[in-house]
């Protein structure tokens, strides 16, 4: 089997909103092969610069395209092809929008792989260890507090077992904090768990002060207090902060997830598959293990992304809960034609060959950007 194209297709929602929810765009990732199996990936990145480093032409031979280091490739040598890929762009990449554009590109391989042996991804991967994973309602505070309590409440009654609120405009005055995570906590009651995404808003001795002040609202984790590049901060806070740390969804080298759990130290890693890509990820979930520290995937975009970080999920040991965006856009709603479905609270690990989910033509149509 070789392959014979990729692409990276970018779908746009008629209005993009100038707040952080990456929910609005996407850049799916499309390999087609000569067997005539199809996988599909997804990048978190910005989505124009993604698809350039996939489209690009060769320039020499450690600066080219990942296009063209790939097609007439297997594409069922998941670990040769990152290795080829990550040799065949070292001079503008090894970090950043280069690994995630792999990422994107890795999943697909992973999906053709599942496709050609007749197996969810899971298996391959050598994972089994829970056959569907507890999930947790991920949102964005809303412009009230009031109207924050609302998206809380819809969780609640929706069968979740656990919240996250995340990015502005929390995290720039305390009181007004205070009166969000009052009207969270209100809205869902004592029994459910509640998550807080600071978005790097605060420097190490505020994120330790605003933990003192929220203690009373039994927080399940603060994730990303500081700003990524702040390891010695990140050892700091979690050293001395009794609410668990959660960081990660910047990284996407295991490089960069060792310095955050050598140096930065913290509680809970959060991994991207949409920018880190299934074969690393099983390398940083080991790496994670081996210092007693769970992994959680991190996801604010598409089906793919849910159905990749399922399969990743059920593959490790050290995992124990889903990240699942709620926003309402249809790009992370109904891309998928047999959607990744939450119930009472869980999501079943995909069963069918590959990563089990499969865009629908129409909704690529509608929302596809072909400037």
């Amino acid at each position: 089997m070789k392959i014979t194209d990729v692409q990276g297709l970018y779908l746009r929602l008629p209005e993009i909103q100038a707040r952080t929810d990456s929910s609005q765009d996407a850049l799916i990732v499309r390999v087609a092969t000569d067997a005539g199996i199809t996988g599909w990936g997804e990048v978190d990145a910005c989505p124009h610069v993604a698809k350039a480093i996939i489209d690009a032409p060769v320039s020499h031979t450690l600066v080219s395209g990942l296009r063209h280091l790939l097609v007439g490739e297997d594409p069922r040598e998941t670990d040769r092809l990152w290795e080829r890929m990550y040799e065949g762009t070292l001079y503008f990449g090894r970090e950043g929008a280069v690994i995630q554009a792999m990422a994107g590109i890795d999943l697909a391989l992973w999906d053709i792989k599942g496709k050609a042996l007749g197996e969810p991804v899971y298996r391959l991967l050598g994972g089994g260890y829970r056959t569907t994973v507890r999930v947790y309602a991920s949102n964005l505070f809303q412009e009230t507090p009031e109207a924050t309590a609302d998206r809380a409440r819809a969780a609640r009654d929706a069968g979740y077992t656990a919240v996250k609120f995340g990015w502005e405009p929390f995290g720039e005055d305390p009181d007004r904090d205070c009166a969000y995570l009052e009207a969270i906590r209100g809205a869902i009651g004592e029994d459910m768990e509640l998550m807080l995404d600071v978005g790097h808003a605060w420097d190490a001795w505020t994120t330790l002060e605003r933990a003192r002040l929220f203690d009373p609202y039994d927080l399940f984790w603060i994730e990303e207090p500081l700003h990524p590049d702040d390891l010695d901060g990140y050892a700091m806070v979690s050293a001395q902060c009794e609410t668990p740390i959660a960081a990660g969804e910047e990284e996407c080298t295991v490089a960069g997830f060792n310095r955050l759990l050598d140096v930065g130290g913290v509680d809970v890693v959060q991994v991207d598959p949409s920018r880190v890509g299934l074969t690393q990820a099983m390398t940083v979930a080991v790496l994670a293990q081996t210092r007693g520290v769970p992994i959680v995937n991190h996801n604010f975009t598409t089906d793919i992304n849910v159905a990749a970080s399922l399969h990743l999920l059920a593959s490790v040991p050290n995992a124990f809960i889903l990240e699942y965006c709620t926003e309402p856009g249809e790009l992370c709603r109904s891309l998928a034609r047999n959607p990744i479905r939450v119930t009472d609270g869980h999501a079943a690990v995909p069963e069918e060959p590959g990563l089990g989910v499969e865009p629908d033509p129409a909704i690529i149509e509608k929302y596809l950007v072909r400037a």
